[in-house]
């Protein structure tokens, strides 16, 4: 390793050789820093919302071979752990940080202004893509990218906390939490990428992109190691996947889970996964049995599972493409992978039933099975949004308790893990038990590539890192513990681990959104022994001393990472009302747009959700009848949109993709020059998603009323977006005569404006760009 101090980033071009400033021709070095001689190349590839058994390399029905093969040739982690859920888990990756102690105590999407809550990566905690870079990689970043604060999704930024501010020189994919697989809001760097067209998906997509990036990396510049991030939107769902993967799972599950998970655990032990005693814990009220359900009931949570196991198969089939690549540029030797099966355990957010619509179940709304019975070949599509029931969640967590959000229990946190690395692991289809959390890769990488952690990187020093190496057990499968302790909190669910032991208690359940939780004081604490694997086996009656021990323990460790105050508000926070942190609007209540402006997320316009409001467009209509888009919002599975169809004004209001309400104009509108407004008088009453009356304006002239009984009371969903002129996403309504419903006129202006009441927002606006009708 070079002799300079690497604690210091970015190191001073003095140091390395040249002076900043010299003329050409002057002795300068030019080059980078180099990385140190021998460093691996890195690469994580991270599934999303895939719980401890849900793939065959952990025992579970989800054929991986890809993961199979990484295993054989690597280790098994039985006992790696993550925040559960995916902002903090991905910025605890990137950190080596706990996630509250770098703000991220929840996804971004439902941040607030309370520290540890802000979503906001404090300068102080950079990230391991930024500390790879300045030594030497070249770092790229593909898929999803879910740590960037939604105030700062738009076009104006600001950047610096987008994948290409923290470090990745390259990034192509999403920065949001879920995303439609056929049709995703994309990014390269912070451009907007349009529609990529029929036959695509986002997973191939990447893989491919990913594949590019690598072999460009090793063709120019083949001394220089890379660290390649290939972060997966599957299998978050929804869980959309070409039929054939699906059909390969029919009748798989018609067992169900109750049956699956006495299997699974099975499999577990035989493999050596689990210990041979490990209890099978017992499945909870909250949750079915699978013989108590109806036929119908059955046959929808059969085929949601087959959908699901074919998108896992996939999935991995596309990291084996990547692999093949790999090996094909014979970098696979001296390349650290990291396989994390999952950001979290299994989601449970689909409700006891599943959900054809999972935007729905996010604003608190749970599909029913008549209705996902009669769309069931849509199941896995692009005109479904399908997730799997809570049941399924639960069985693909065994042998473990609860789901994702619960991160009390280990089936909230627990998830599988491989490492592969020929040319720094001598073991060989190794299984390793030591304790582990995903804060600890960062430190693991570091000490692979023999560089330091920095402390002080571009002139602020740096704050602790919470993570340690896992080198230590690469070939030491008997090593002892050395990530002894490790709190976990989630919407108020929390726990502590410590030398083998766990207290915990669980506050809220996944699925239930109601906002009348019962008060932090209640919740009931339960303790397991480090003896029990798979938390079966509650001692917190007989053993109250060790319970009051490690509640003292987590009170210091919440302390020391802001975890406090907790807050345990859930759906209500995708609401930026409710939630009080930052505004991309600093305040106002209007906004006009311009054309050309699409793929805004919600966040850059007034918030219309549970309030009055009005949409006022200055537009110049042409000869023939007018067609498309003047404003949408959302997207198939959600949202609202003010358009035209052969002349005729429209407004239609998509609840969820479970009911629509329109309001329509009576007869066409003349060609040229118009003011077109359309305003909603909200029900005065409490509740959120309320209901109201539509009213659509020509020129100040009542055209069209209408009743609209329910609104998108939270969030519209990740996929879609704000555009004006046209409909990015997955279309709120397939009225339009194209598939984005490009606007046939041409638009001076939209203004949307929010108030109390309509007489509050601000009426007609005159024109304020000169047009002439065509």
């Amino acid at each position: 390793m070079s002799s300079f101090d690497r604690t210091v980033l970015p190191v001073p071009d003095e140091v390395l050789g040249g002076r900043a400033g010299a003329p050409a021709g002057a002795g300068v070095n030019l080059s980078r820093l180099r990385a140190p001689a021998g460093a691996p190349n890195v690469v994580v590839v991270l599934i999303d919302d895939m719980g401890f058994a849900a793939s065959s390399t952990f025992g579970g029905p989800c054929h991986m071979p890809t993961a199979d093969r990484l295993a054989s040739g690597g280790l098994r982690y039985s006992k790696f752990h993550t925040t559960a859920l995916c902002s903090p888990t991905r910025q605890a990756l990137m950190t080596g940080r706990n996630h509250h102690a770098v703000n991220m105590g929840t996804i971004t999407n439902l941040a607030t202004p309370v520290p540890g809550y802000t979503s906001v990566r404090p300068q102080s905690a950079v990230t391991l893509a930024e500390v790879l870079r300045l030594n030497g990689y070249n770092t790229g970043a593909f898929g999803k990218m879910h740590q960037t604060p939604p105030w700062e999704v738009s076009p104006v930024g600001p950047f610096d906390r987008w994948p290409t501010g923290e470090g990745f020189e390259k990034f192509y994919g999403i920065v949001s939490g879920e995303t439609n697989q056929w049709d995703p809001l994309l990014f390269e760097g912070t451009t907007p990428v349009d529609y990529p067209g029929e036959g695509y998906h986002f997973s191939e997509d990447i893989v491919s992109r990913s594949i590019e990036w690598v072999q460009s990396q090793k063709s120019l510049a083949p001394e220089d190691p890379f660290f390649l991030y290939l972060s997966f939107g599957a299998t978050h769902a929804p869980h959309h996947v070409p039929q054939s993967w699906i059909d390969k799972y029919k009748g798989r599950f018609d067992h169900g889970w109750d049956a699956e998970r006495e299997r699974i655990v099975e499999v577990q032990r035989r493999l050596g996964l689990v210990s041979d005693d490990c209890e099978l814990t017992a499945r909870h009220a909250e949750i079915p049995a699978w013989a108590d359900l109806t036929d119908d009931e059955r046959t929808v949570a059969a085929r949601l599972m087959e959908a699901f196991a074919g998108f896992a198969e996939h999935t991995d089939a596309q990291v084996g493409r990547l692999v093949d690549a790999l090996e094909t540029m014979d970098a696979m030797d001296n390349t650290i992978f990291f396989y994390i099966l999952g950001d979290n355990g299994a989601s449970a957010e689909g409700g006891v039933s599943g959900a054809i619509n999972e935007i729905a179940s996010l604003n608190g709304v749970h599909d029913e099975t008549a209705n996902i019975l009669s769309n069931i070949d849509l199941i896995g599509g692009p005109h479904a949004y399908n997730h799997y029931p809570a049941g399924w969640a639960h069985a693909t967590n065994t042998p473990y308790q609860w789901t994702k959000q619960v991160a009390s229990h280990w089936g909230g946190t627990r998830v599988g893990m491989i490492t592969h690395w020929p040319a720094g692991i001598e073991s060989r289809g190794g299984i390793r038990h030591q304790w582990h959390h995903v804060i600890d890769i960062m430190p693991t990488v570091l000490e692979a590539a023999s560089l330091p952690l920095p402390a002080v990187v571009n002139g602020v020093e740096q704050q602790r890192t919470d993570g340690l190496s896992m080198m230590y057990t690469f070939d030491d499968a008997d090593a002892e513990d050395r990530h002894r302790t490790q709190y976990f909190e989630m919407f108020g669910n929390r726990g502590i681990y410590h030398e083998g032991w766990m207290a915990c208690t669980k506050h809220v359940t996944p699925w239930d959104n109601s906002p009348n939780q019962r008060a932090f004081a209640e919740d009931v604490w339960e303790l397991y022994a480090p003896d029990d694997w798979s938390q079966a086996r509650n001692l917190a009656h007989e053993n109250p001393e060790k319970l009051r021990e490690l509640q003292e323990r987590f009170e210091i460790e919440a302390e020391k990472n802001n975890v406090l105050p907790l807050d345990d508000r859930r759906v209500e926070r995708f609401n930026p009302d409710l939630a009080g942190r930052p505004d991309l609007l600093n305040g106002r209540t209007s906004t006009t747009l311009r054309p050309g402006m699409k793929r805004l997320p919600e966040a850059a316009v007034p918030n219309v959700k549970n309030k009055s409001h009005a949409i006022t467009a200055q537009v110049v209509l042409p000869d023939e009848p007018t067609e498309g888009v003047i404003l949408s919002q959302g997207g198939r599975f959600g949202g609202w949109v003010l358009y035209f169809v052969d002349g005729v004004l429209h407004y239609s209001h998509n609840w969820l993709g479970l009911d629509r309400y329109d309001v329509v104009a009576g007869d066409r509108v003349s060609p040229g020059r118009h003011e077109i407004r359309y305003e909603f008088l909200v029900d005065e009453i409490e509740g959120y998603g309320r209901g109201g009356e539509g009213r659509l304006y020509v020129d100040s002239e009542l055209v069209g009323v209408g009743r609209i009984d329910r609104t998108v009371p939270f969030h519209s969903g990740s996929s879609g977006s704000t555009d004006v002129g046209c409909d990015t996403a997955a279309p709120v309504v397939d009225d339009y005569r194209t598939r984005r419903g490009e606007f046939t006129g041409d638009i001076a202006s939209v203004t949307v404006a929010i108030g109390d009441e309509v007489s509050d927002i601000p009426a007609r606006v005159s024109f304020d760009i000169e047009m002439s009708i065509q």
